[in-house]
């Protein structure tokens, strides 16, 4: 049986806090590192990928590579700054897919 692993990417404020939780953390300086993070996480064992909204907004095209993976599931959240509402936007059409309706 495999073992999977749930990995937070982005800056150092946002992410540490996710290590006392024992989620597999990588800080990153700049969006190049944050790509290069996501995909050899992607390669790796990781199931899941949180990803802070202030790195994601530049990697629209490396993150929708995965969308229709099985694994891993790459989710976006608010980062130090606050929340850009790219995640809730992300959710909701990702729910709209599945079920066919607005439900929130």
């Amino acid at each position: 049986m495999s073992k999977y692993s749930i990995a937070v990417i982005g800056d150092l404020a946002s992410v540490m806090g996710f290590k006392a939780l024992g989620l597999d953390v990588h800080v990153v300086q700049d969006v190049e590192d944050a790509r290069k993070a996501l995909h050899t996480l992607a390669k790796g064992d990781a199931a899941v990928i949180y990803i802070t909204e202030a790195f994601a907004r530049e990697m629209t095209a490396d993150i929708d590579r995965y969308k229709e993976a099985v694994t891993p599931a790459v989710i976006l959240i608010p980062g130090k700054e606050g929340s850009l509402g790219i995640g809730m936007s992300n959710m909701e059409s990702s729910i709209m897919r599945a079920v066919g309706a607005d439900i929130l």
